[in-house]
């Protein structure tokens, strides 16, 4: 049985503070006493695209080193493929899976660079008129090659269950673990609202069927079948039981607060989180 952590390390995600250049982002979640910053791949922070990558990368990797920030590398802007469509070309959609997988290739090679143990990647929808068996198989043929450039730079894949996507539950997750014959870097991402959104199962089932994969996790607060991400304390969710039993199962990755639409008021937000979460914490 896996030991429980003296304490939680708590980030935040840079989709949170789109107004901030990135250096500025770091410099205060640093002030504010966060652990981990949780990196989203896009145009306005960090461009996987940027023909200048590997300088932004080597100055971003001393950048945290000075600052004593972990990192987590999350590829879930909606926007950076398509223009018009959210999460778009996905694995399954055939032709254009490739772009994504060009993506997400970049994204490991990213995570190596900087130390980030995982790379967080979500499954988008099902192309229209795709029966579901060619959807699982497209998505499976998509993560088999992904985990062979994950295994050569040693990062771990961190799959999230997003609502109203073909991936939406921590159950889907482990089917497509078995699928892949259980290989032991498809881990799991485990978004807390998320979870208490649209789980069939109670949050601490959720957490508890999780944890043995967990490489990630994401929290904020949210409202019972309402998708939209919420300063802990403004929603549904009890956190000290979450919190508790995230320590009790050993879990040691970052737990990054993930509000998007925080941008206009991210330092007090990302101020208010920390202190609630800290608070909440079971010592």
């Amino acid at each position: 049985m896996t030991a429980p952590v003296d304490r939680l390390r708590f980030g935040f995600g840079t989709n949170g503070f789109t107004c901030h250049r990135l250096d500025d982002v770091l410099t205060v979640l640093a002030d504010l006493g966060y652990d981990s910053v949780g990196l989203t791949l896009d145009h306005s922070h960090l461009d996987p695209f940027a023909a200048d990558l590997p300088r932004r990368v080597a100055r971003l990797a001393r950048r945290l080193d000075r600052l004593g920030l972990s990192v987590m590398v999350e590829t879930g802007a909606p926007y950076l493929l398509d223009p018009w469509r959210k999460h778009h070309p996905t694995l399954m959609t055939f032709p254009g899976a490739e772009r994504r997988l060009d993506l997400l290739t970049r994204a490991v090679r990213i995570a190596a660079e900087l130390g980030s143990p995982a790379v967080h990647l979500c499954s988008g929808s099902s192309p229209k008129g795709v029966p579901e068996a060619e959807a699982w198989k497209r998505l499976a043929a998509g993560c088999e090659v992904l985990l062979q450039v994950a295994a050569e730079n040693g990062v771990a894949l961190g799959f999230e269950p997003e609502p109203h996507m073909f991936i939406d539950s921590v159950q889907r997750v482990l089917d497509l673990r078995r699928r892949l014959g259980e290989p032991d870097l498809l881990g799991i991402t485990l978004d807390i609202g998320h979870a208490h959104c649209v789980e069939e199962l109670p949050l601490l089932d959720c957490v508890r069927l999780a944890a043995p994969h967990l490489v990630n996790v994401q929290i904020e607060d949210m409202r019972r079948g309402v998708h939209e991400h919420l300063e802990p304390g403004a929603g549904e969710i009890d956190f000290p039981p979450v919190l508790a039993a995230l320590k009790n199962s050993g879990y040691q990755g970052p737990v990054s607060v993930e509000i998007q639409g925080a941008s206009l008021d991210a330092p007090d937000v990302a101020r208010r989180s920390l202190e609630f979460l800290k608070a909440a914490e079971p010592s």
